[in-house]
């Protein structure tokens, strides 16, 4: 299927709005989300029953040309024999007529995105993790949304009303003139909506086609690297030497105490339990409801403030330089999960990346994930074997420079930024640098499992001799390496 590309001037924007449905409204968004999943199980389960089919066929010995047909799984195949199978289908058949097309189109086209990904994965064209096969979603744990591509899709005139198809007018919990009011001008148009259930609210997300034009950063000519933390949540270092802190706001950390009483009042009352068929009380729910009150209000919290800060650094510097940070691997720290996962160090990446290309005129530069930012000196270069995270401040042995450790990472990231304008340290450029290895093969990646340890002949003891590891320990220039994104 080709993908819709935005005329030239324009790009494609989300705006999402909370919304206040009432009780006949709220019942039919439920009936819409879950004809979406519904259409989605069915599709997994057709597609998969030819492949089941198959295998059971070639356990009998059947030869290969007679064999079951493989079913496809693209979107068009997909709506043809799904709108021949749901009038007589027993479970579509009386009640499909109830919610819009739209809702199983939803499902359908899920299922087909799911199956693509997986063939995908298992030819190695798919970066990432290997996917498995696309599995049923359950209703209990299925996070309920539903799209809207075709029908009356628009904002009303008001400002607190959308409409939908067969939703028809829904109140807005906040004011949608920003949308409204492109709308109108004619530099905006509407392409698809998005309703979604999350954090005990229902939303609305319009999908936009706006014509934006870049804005002018306040420093262009000004670099700025961002040293990320848990203790502080963001170092800023620009290239003329002003360091600035953000704190962490830790808002979980905050709400732990309350937490912990509504969790103490949930355990005391009476909850389901699925091996007995044991339903909830009235009690367990509203202290479950005042318990995910809690959470609601720490996610909108984390939220707003990363907001707040990547909005700020896009629109003020003309260079940003972030590191690429593993944090799949950092969370598998337990001593240190719970605050990286507070802190939203992936999210304020991703928020960087689309300000940064979107709104501004502003260079996102990303540091090589094994550049030692925090091991190097921001003075003269040296590159400091180790450097334990206890070790809260840099003390460089070479030119005795005593600096914060997170102040002495931000500088290093915001120098990067130079060797980027001057054509010297990019990825496409680093022929015109010399290499130089980092300091005990930091620039490779840490091996998945451990190798073992055989001796070898002419090597007592290991595979690294005694004056090799003393070379590894000492200290030495490094170059900088780093990608533009």
């Amino acid at each position: 299927m080709k993908k819709f590309q935005p005329q030239p001037g324009f790009q494609v924007q989300a705006f999402r709005f909370a919304l206040d449905p009432n009780a006949v409204q709220e019942r039919a968004l439920r009936s819409h989300c879950g004809a979406a999943r519904a259409a989605y199980n069915w599709a997994v389960g057709w597609v998969t029953a030819s492949w089941w089919q198959r295998r059971a066929e070639e356990s009998y010995g059947i030869a290969e040309a007679g064999l079951t047909q493989w079913r496809p799984w693209s979107l068009p195949a997909l709506r043809k024999a799904f709108n021949e199978t749901k009038h007589t289908d027993p479970r579509f058949a009386a009640w499909w007529e109830e919610n819009s097309k739209e809702a199983y189109n939803t499902g359908l086209a899920n299922a087909a995105a799911a199956f693509d990904n997986y063939t995908k994965s298992k030819q190695g064209k798919r970066h990432g993790k290997r996917m498995g096969t696309p599995r049923f979603k359950s209703k209990r744990k299925a996070r309920l949304s539903c799209r809207f591509t075709t029908g009356a899709i628009r904002v009303d005139t008001g400002g607190r009303h959308v409409t939908l198809p067969r939703l028809g007018t829904i109140r807005t919990h906040e004011p949608t003139v920003k949308l409204l009011a492109r709308t109108q001008a004619g530099t905006a148009r509407i392409l698809s909506a998005t309703v979604r259930h999350e954090r005990g609210r229902w939303y609305v997300a319009f999908q936009a086609e706006v014509k934006r034009d870049l804005e002018r950063v306040a420093r262009p000519d000004v670099a700025v690297g961002i040293d990320l933390g848990v203790k502080t949540l963001a170092v800023m270092a620009d290239s003329t030497g002003e360091i600035r802190t953000v704190a962490n706001p830790g808002h979980y950390d905050r709400a732990r105490k309350q937490l912990r009483r509504a969790s103490r009042i949930v355990s005391r009352r009476q909850g389901p339990d699925r091996r007995t068929g044991q339903k909830p009380s009235k009690r367990w729910e509203k202290a479950n409801a005042a318990r995910n009150r809690v959470h609601h209000r720490v996610a909108n919290l984390r939220t707003d403030a990363l907001h707040k800060l990547t909005t700020s650094v896009a629109a003020e510097y003309g260079t940003v330089v972030i590191e690429d940070l593993n944090v799949a691997g950092m969370l598998r720290n337990r001593r240190l999960a719970r605050r990286i996962a507070d802190a939203g160090f992936a999210e304020i990446r991703r928020q960087l990346t689309y300000k940064t290309r979107q709104r501004h005129a502003t260079h996102l530069v990303a540091a090589d994930r094994w550049y030692p930012s925090s091991k190097t000196c921001s003075g003269c270069g040296t590159v400091k074997a180790k450097l334990p995270l206890h070790v809260r401040t840099y003390e460089c042995d070479t030119c005795g420079l005593v600096i914060d450790r997170d102040d002495n990472a931000a500088l290093n990231l915001a120098a990067l930024a130079a060797a980027c304008l001057t054509g010297t340290g990019v990825a496409g450029d680093q022929d015109t640098t010399e290499v130089v290895s980092k300091p005990r093969g930091a620039d490779q990646k840490t091996r998945a499992t451990r190798t073992r340890r055989k001796a070898s002949a002419g090597r007592a003891g290991g595979a690294t001799l005694p004056h090799q590891r003393q070379e590894e320990a000492r200290d030495r220039a490094h170059a900088e390496a780093l990608t533009l994104r």
